[in-house]
């Protein structure tokens, strides 16, 4: 031990190393650093406010995971003791499409950061922020990811779901939802029935599940892997695959040669293919009906 006090400019950097290079003021005060001398080093140019009582140590270009920890600490924490959950020290969490982005199922974007805590209550807006309260939030949907608070995948799907189904705040559209989950499969990461009970990804297939039940068909399996591919709907005896296709979802030259390479590659593996728009789905279910059940010999 040399006996030497740290600085407050050590003390900041310190903190800051662990948290992609963001303090805020309540953890400089905690290791006994005065508000004048903060507030003296935001004018100095060595503190860089983000928020209120939250900075960027030295510099001015932010991350995204240094946007979305800056926003964590000006809704949360971290709490003065050592409690036994990460929601419980951080008091917030990234969600929604910022924690989507953090888990690799979205590309970053521009806009406010999305940022959860638990409760209805507080009304404190906070620029760059989007801030989401529920009482549903425990500490099981929250861990860590690069040190950042986030919701866990699980709980991220959940919540784009159901903001994206109520037009609420914090929502994607349904392509980049579906997109989410595929990602989230293809990464192996366990986002267990929070994608709908039937393990739905949209209304429409949803739409088709009931379709099927109505006409009496046989159930299929739903959102089942073939190759490289994530299937709609599969009737495995029959080798016979359902694909619903919503506007969002395959509009545009790309997005349309893509899903004729996937149909041809599934045929090549040997299965026969049937492309139902929504179109067909809500507005023609009695023809579709029949369709499939000429298809499966019923």
């Amino acid at each position: 031990m040399t006996g030497k006090v740290a600085t407050p400019d050590a003390l900041a950097a310190e903190i800051a190393e662990k948290q992609h290079g963001v303090v805020s003021a309540r953890q400089l005060q905690r290791r006994g650093v005065e508000h004048e001398a903060i507030r003296t080093r935001a004018l100095g140019g060595r503190l860089h406010r983000i928020h209120r009582g939250v900075y960027a140590v030295g510099h001015t270009a932010l991350s995204p995971e240094a946007r979305l920890f800056a926003a964590i600490l000006a809704v949360g924490g971290p709490a003065g003791e050592e409690v036994d959950s990460v929601l419980g020290y951080w008091g917030a969490a990234g969600s929604h499409r910022s924690a989507a982005s953090l888990w690799g199922l979205l590309r970053v974007a521009d806009g406010p950061v999305d940022v959860i805590a638990k409760g209805l209550g507080g009304r404190v807006r906070r620029k760059g922020i989007r801030i989401h309260r529920s009482r549903s939030l425990h500490a099981s949907d929250v861990t860590l990811r690069h040190g950042i608070p986030v919701t866990t995948p699980a709980r991220t799907i959940s919540d784009l779901r159901r903001a994206t189904s109520g037009g609420r705040p914090g929502a994607v559209n349904p392509r980049e939802l579906r997109r989410a989950i595929r990602q989230a499969n293809v990464l192996g990461l366990p986002i267990g029935e929070e994608s709908g009970r039937d393990r739905t990804r949209s209304d429409l297939e949803r739409d088709f599940l009931r379709l099927c039940r109505r006409h009496r068909l046989p159930p299929p399996e739903v959102n089942v892997r073939i190759g490289r591919h994530l299937v709609d709907f599969l009737w495995r005896d029959r080798r016979f695959i359902v694909e619903t296709d919503g506007y969002l979802y395959h509009r545009g030259k790309v997005a349309f040669q893509e899903d004729r390479d996937r149909d041809l590659e599934l045929t090549r593996l040997g299965y026969e293919v049937l492309r139902l728009s929504e179109k067909q789905v809500n507005e023609e279910p009695d023809e579709v009906g029949k369709t499939l059940a000429g298809v499966l010999g019923l």
